[in-house]
């Protein structure tokens, strides 16, 4: 019965994250997780941990995972904030930054999360239209009343703002907070941390899910000037006082430190999509310039809802989003180069049963 639901959840629409089956055959390439796993040192941490201290509450500043993520980036723990995934930091922020009398901006084609939260928060939000190609008109985010939240690369579609033009959207809303969400970073040429020092109204949002293979334990953190680090704690500590457990610090600490495993398997995955992209194309696929861990492609004849479901049947699981605009594109994500061989098996079988393959 929904009788007793309050007003807080009859407005909220949540989001809906990718399907999880039930099924071991299945390969996954729709949540965009890492094919190759954690660090042995992140295993070897959590071990650790759990023959010593789990019968005691965990740190609530998170002091040790915070000074190996500041020295990740020459910055002191005092620039830096920890949560329990990135999307609790984004759900943090938005309470700490955006107020319910100013209008926020994000892209109309982004993570579904942003509408949920501003909803659920009551922040009144402009969706901002993003360019033919699907590019972000930077632009547009000048002199946004209530503040501006990009994901970088953006999500679903993998394009990428360098770090002069998210400066510049920085430098034109001075007196409001800048949220850039880099989830898939580490696949693209660099990030904007290196502004925080310069700009006290922006903050970077990353997580550890994608590039150092901790989707399982949760850890997100951000960046930014201390005093945007000091509302985000003020938030957290009337929320919830310890959001990170131990074994989540412990594992993610070593992930941070083990940057040789960590540049080895990120290297491995962008090399994965390079050859993918051109393999995509030559059969008949409009891919876009990804600068993340998966691509978003389109076929010229094939509608992306039948791929889905016929990718399904031959295990392969992807993300169709069944809205305005991206109707026509799957996300795929990058697995290990022998999966994306088997993925491209698959859709040459599809495409050819058909009657759909290009033909020279």
């Amino acid at each position: 019965m929904t009788k007793f639901w309050s007003d807080t959840v009859r407005r909220t629409e949540p989001y809906v994250p990718g399907e999880q089956l039930n099924d071991p055959d299945i390969v996954k390439l729709n949540t965009n997780e890492n094919p190759y796993g954690p660090s042995p040192r992140v295993i070897e941490a959590i071990q650790s941990e759990l023959t010593r201290k789990l019968h005691l509450y965990p740190s609530p500043g998170v002091e040790t995972l915070r000074d190996s993520i500041g020295r990740n980036y020459n910055l002191d723990q005092d620039y830096v904030f920890v949560g329990n995934g990135s999307d609790e930091v984004l759900a943090f922020s938005f309470m700490a930054f955006f107020n319910q009398d100013a209008a926020i901006r994000f892209p109309a084609v982004t993570y579904s999360f942003y509408p949920v939260y501003s909803k659920l928060f009551r922040i009144p939000y402009e969706q901002v239209p993003l360019n033919r190609d699907f590019s972000i008109p930077a632009e547009t985010f000048f002199g946004a009343e209530g503040g501006v939240i990009i994901a970088n690369p953006n999500a679903p579609t993998g394009l990428y703002l360098d770090v002069n033009t998210i400066e510049d959207i920085v430098v034109n809303n001075p007196d409001q907070v800048v949220i850039i969400d880099e989830a898939y970073i580490d696949f693209a040429p660099a990030s904007a941390a290196s502004l925080v020092q310069h700009y006290p109204n922006l903050l970077i949002v990353q997580t550890m899910s994608k590039s150092r293979s901790l989707a399982g334990l949760r850890v997100g953190f951000a960046i930014g000037d201390p005093g945007l680090i000091k509302a985000l704690i003020r938030i957290k500590d009337s929320f919830n006082s310890y959001t990170v457990d131990r074994l989540a610090i412990a594992g993610a600490t070593a992930a941070i430190q083990d940057n040789t495993y960590f540049r080895t398997t990120t290297e491995k995955i962008i090399s994965t999509r390079e050859w993918l992209i051109p393999e995509m194309k030559k059969r008949g696929f409009h891919v876009l310039p990804s600068r993340a861990n998966f691509i978003f492609a389109s076929h010229y004849k094939a509608p992306a809802e039948f791929l889905y479901h016929n990718l399904k049947q031959q295990k392969f699981l992807v993300r169709h989003f069944n809205k305005p605009e991206i109707d026509g594109y799957l996300r795929i994500t990058i697995g290990s180069d022998e999966q994306m061989a088997h993925f491209l098996d698959a859709v040459d079988h599809i495409l050819s049963s058909a009657d759909l393959a290009v033909r020279d």
